[in-house]
């Protein structure tokens, strides 16, 4: 038998991390990157978090919402808002805050408090009653139905051990002295809690002669294990890619090829909970797990009536902060079906080739832009801000006369504006500093709107123009997924642009270097119908390439930039990645203009 070879790159990469793959865990790419839950290119911050920079940190404690939550009693008497605005104090002073929800908060109320036991490991915990005002509460200890590893790291943190548990288990109660509480409750933790006190707390239970949890707090990591945790932490390949948070920083569960004991894999690469497909709250970037594909995960059979779970603190938290930015969903009852509507009360140059012609208005954040004679598409995105590519505006890095320049919403016929046409002037276009017009690198470019008379917006409102999202992480749609290309295309007699607005499926593709050489610069992306019979063609740059997510969400994945003939097989047309740029986007056009979730 030919023995397996294994690349220099891996070997060095296994041996001076001390880690062993397997079927599940990798590739070994992804390791390399030492991914945690803090990276929001992979997973969701917390509402308590911004993303920035491809990291979670913290936002200050009065952005969390604060109408329709739970009021928090801090173990320094001071009585929080919510759930969220105790989490933000924690995370920027680097603190446990939370002991209980309640409506009151004094120095003579007891407070949560929890224990690992010396020599048995069994938790121990103090839950006050909520809303008492004075000496509520009863000692308890933990079942051991929901009890896991991601529990007990929680548990050996708030115990004074950074690195959290080495191992979770049971015992019997019937070994524990007879003064040890005859009631347990269930607990269940993500692993980012600072004590068990934020975990999901279910109804306390009769122990009777059953099993309790327990905890082996970790010791600092030794030379060798099988997994080496980011944090330094050990934990066994079993562990990894099982959708429980082994090591307390969630590195286990990031870069996973497929996962273990019925845990589910989002397409980033992430192992979820079992529990968490179906459960209301979306934890894949694309929101695979809340599809309707995906069956529901039967839960156990625990309730929530004498504590307030955080988990439904923080998933009506989240509703409040993804509700502020409606994007990415079309009006369907809008869409004309061939009829003209009225508005309510309310260098390269491409375009799409080979395309079908759309409904009127179908393609709600399509933009058009005019200067003088020349025409490029743009993509909406909300508030007073549309998105093209910077070589719209000429071959150097000079803003053009905002006076010549006008931009067309629910446009479809090209030269001839129908009802629900409105027709904005610009005032500024913001082109990426580092646009090189020579190598198209950095093609990207803002075209900010002019205000409306006396008021902030800059369009009228309009049931047809809808903004599409923009995107914050590049791993949020991966090779050959199918995304749409719309634009004035499929050229007609005499090379003339379609007098209609067209659109067309495009794939995505895995390495354009293959394609095109070193004229693929960091930023740039390809798509093809692959058979060579749609794609984009001259006289459209800028043109939106939209890519749907699990749930039917809408995101600007790129904007047409360059590309060698015209749909031409072999030869995938070349986009600007508007993911690359969210950090420049989000920076000229603030977080509530373009962010929808890491909020």
């Amino acid at each position: 038998m030919t023995p397996t070879r294994v690349s220099p790159l891996l070997l060095f990469f296994l041996v001076s991390h001390s880690v062993t793959t397997d079927e599940f865990l990798g590739p070994i790419e992804c390791l390399e990157r030492k991914f945690t839950r803090e990276s929001c290119d992979l997973v969701f911050c917390r509402p308590w978090e911004y993303c920035v920079d491809g990291r979670c940190s913290c936002k200050p404690a009065y952005l969390c919402p604060a109408e329709g939550v739970a009021s928090v009693c801090g173990h320094d008497n001071r009585q929080l808002r919510s759930y969220c605005q105790a989490m933000a104090v924690s995370c920027q002073t680097h603190r446990t805050i939370m002991s209980h929800f309640g409506e009151t908060c004094s120095a003579d109320q007891p407070k949560f408090r929890g224990s690992v036991e010396s020599g048995t490991g069994v938790v121990q915990l103090f839950v006050p009653d909520t809303g008492s005002t004075g000496g509520g509460g009863q000692e308890l200890l933990v079942c051991p139905e929901l009890w896991d590893m991601s529990a007990a790291n929680v548990a050996c943190k708030a115990n004074g051990h950074p690195l959290g548990a080495s191992s979770s288990g049971t015992v019997s109660h019937a070994s524990l002295p007879q003064r040890s509480p005859g009631k347990c409750v269930s607990v269940r933790c993500q692993g980012y809690e600072n004590s068990l006190a934020e975990c999901v707390i279910y109804d306390k239970t009769a122990i009777d002669s059953g099993d309790v949890a327990t905890a082996t707090c970790v010791q600092p990591p030794g030379e060798q294990c099988e997994f080496r945790c980011v944090n330094r932490k050990c934990v066994s390949l079993g562990q990894t890619c099982d959708g429980v948070d082994d090591c307390g920083d969630r590195s286990d569960e990031m870069c996973c090829q497929k996962c273990r004991d019925g845990a589910f894999r989002c397409s980033s690469g992430v192992c979820l909970h079992g529990e968490s497909v179906g459960d209301g709250q979306i934890d894949c970037l694309d929101g695979e797990d809340e599809s309707e594909k995906h069956t529901k995960t039967s839960l156990p059979l625990l309730k929530n009536t004498e504590y307030i779970s955080p988990k439904s603190e923080m998933k009506d938290t989240r509703v409040q902060l993804e509700s502020r930015l409606n994007c990415g969903i079309p009006n369907r009852s809008r869409v004309d079906d061939g009829h003209e509507v009225e508005r309510g009360t309310i260098g390269r140059f491409k375009r799409v080739v080979g395309g079908t012609p759309t409904y009127p208005t179908q393609i709600q954040w399509q933009a058009a832009i005019s200067m003088k004679r020349f025409h490029c598409g743009g993509a909406f995105i909300g508030g007073c801000w549309v998105i093209t590519v910077a070589h719209c505006f000429g071959r150097i890095n000079q803003k053009p006369d905002m006076s010549s320049i006008v931009v067309s919403f629910s446009l479809w016929k090209r030269a001839m504006p129908q009802g629900s046409t409105d027709i904005a002037p610009v005032h500024d276009v913001h082109i990426h500093p580092k646009y090189n017009p020579d190598t198209l690198e950095n093609d990207i470019a803002l075209v900010q709107l002019e205000k409306l008379p006396f008021q902030e917006e800059c369009l009228q409102d309009n049931p047809v123009i809808t903004p599409v999202c923009v995107p914050w992480t590049t791993r949020l749609f991966n090779p050959n997924h199918t995304c749409t290309v719309s634009g004035w295309g499929e050229p007609i007699a005499g090379g003339r642009m379609s007098q209609v607005l067209q659109w067309a499926s495009m794939s995505l593709i895995e390495d354009c270097h293959r394609f095109h050489n070193d004229s693929i610069k960091p930023g740039m992306i390809c798509a093809d119908d692959q058979d060579g019979r749609a794609g984009a063609c001259e006289g459209d740059n800028g043109g939106p390439l939209v890519c749907e997510d699990e749930l039917g969400v809408s995101y600007l994945w790129g904007v047409v930039s360059w590309g060698k003939g015209c749909g031409q097989p072999g030869s995938p047309d070349v986009y600007t990645q508007v993911a690359h740029y969210f950090e420049w986007i989000r920076l000229h056009t603030g977080w509530s203009a373009v962010t929808k979730f890491n909020a």
